[in-house]
């Protein structure tokens, strides 16, 4: 009796080690950001993101990491400016293969200029779609061509509609609870319950160091009154 089973079974077991032996890459050999602004404005992004989600277990941020989206065939990848998957492990990858994540990204950012504008605004963004992505943020921090310079789109039915600007022109992201406002060249994260931006690094720095410095006087404060306790312990005994 002939059955079938066995050459199905070795079939994808031929395909599993194909899939394998295929390579990657892990890098597309161009630089993160088009300029100096233009990067500052990821690496906010993605030090700003992790920081607020960094208590969230199955929350994972990257950026300028080559996304793969078809397995076996490692010439098709895009790779987002900043993204946040949401229902993953938070551990480091050096790609991110939706094959094997089974999750796309939550919200995708592309810090957009004129040079990368047609894409941006038209293949990535039927693409992303076509995979699921919730949303899709684009920031054009030297308003080169985009108008108005931050604008957003939410999945609804496999299409993208636009996120409706708020009266300052900052955007509220449905997928990360966050506004977004725009600050100059950055896009900024503001908390929603306390109004407050997600700080950058240099302002993350300067507020633990007003904090040191306030704790150094509180502590000084109490030595000295703890002194003039004393002081007066004596004053009270002699007399």
């Amino acid at each position: 009796m002939h059955t079938t089973a066995m050459p199905d079974k070795v079939t994808q077991e031929k395909q599993d080690q194909f899939s394998q032996i295929i390579h990657y890459p892990e890098s597309d050999g161009k630089p993160m950001g088009e300029t100096s602004i233009h990067i500052a404005a990821i690496l906010y992004l993605l030090g700003a993101l992790q920081a607020y989600f960094r208590h969230v277990p199955d929350l994972y941020v990257a950026a300028d990491m080559l996304f793969y989206y078809e397995e076996g065939d490692p010439t098709v990848y895009k790779v987002p400016d900043v993204f946040v998957v949401k229902g993953v492990e938070k551990h480091d990858r050096r790609t991110y293969k939706l094959w094997e994540e089974k999750r796309p990204p939550s919200v995708i950012f592309e810090i957009t200029s004129c040079s990368t504008g047609w894409e941006d605004t038209g293949e990535k963004k039927g693409l992303y779609a076509e995979l699921g992505v919730r949303e899709y943020i684009l920031f054009d921090p030297q308003g080169e061509y985009l108008k108005p310079r931050l604008q957003g789109f939410h999945l609804i039915q496999d299409f993208y509609q636009s996120l409706p600007l708020n009266k300052d022109g900052s955007l509220t992201s449905q997928e990360l609870g966050l506004i977004l406002r725009l600050d100059g060249n950055l896009l900024r994260l503001i908390d929603i319950p306390t109004g407050e931006p997600v700080p950058t690094l240099n302002e993350a720095l300067e507020q633990k160091d007003e904090a040191q410095a306030r704790a150094e006087t509180a502590e000084a404060e109490l030595a000295r009154m703890r002194d003039e306790l004393e002081r007066l312990k004596r004053l009270v005994g002699l007399n």
